[in-house]
């Protein structure tokens, strides 16, 4: 897999989730992703950027735009120092919510991405990535 473009941006208001989105989306255009893909990925990106700063209270994410011949895609990696995820397979269920949410947001990120992967350990944190290639 090369790489292409990476950086990182900082999740910790209201401002770097839109940030957030706008940095997927730019990113899925760069890669030549179609509306609907483009959708997609930025959904799932707001999804789990919300999660970073409303559970996780706070972290960041790291994009990365690859090419692996003949796909090209669009990663992300959320992570934060929160209290972490007790119970993972819970957590993925739709409906599941530890807040006041319709407990769509991890289980709707998962199904709009091509790749994803959670790992959380109780009192250190919580790793979300997701990617999406065309």
């Amino acid at each position: 897999m090369a790489v292409v473009h990476r950086s990182v941006l900082p999740i910790r208001s209201q401002e770097d989730i839109v940030r957030v989105r706008k940095a997927t989306r730019e990113s899925a255009v760069v890669q030549g992703f179609s509306l609907v893909e483009q959708t997609k990925i930025v959904t799932a990106a707001s999804e789990i950027a919300r999660n970073t700063l409303d559970y996780g209270g706070g972290g960041e994410v790291e994009v990365t735009l690859f090419s692996e011949p003949p796909r090209r895609g669009v990663r992300l990696v959320f992570s934060d120092k929160g209290p972490g995820i007790a119970d993972i397979e819970q957590a993925l269920k739709d409906g599941f919510t530890s807040g006041s949410g319709l407990g769509l947001g991890l289980s709707g990120a998962k199904r709009l991405s091509n790749e994803f992967s959670l790992q959380s350990k109780v009192g250190e944190g919580t790793q979300v990535t997701i990617a999406r290639w065309r």
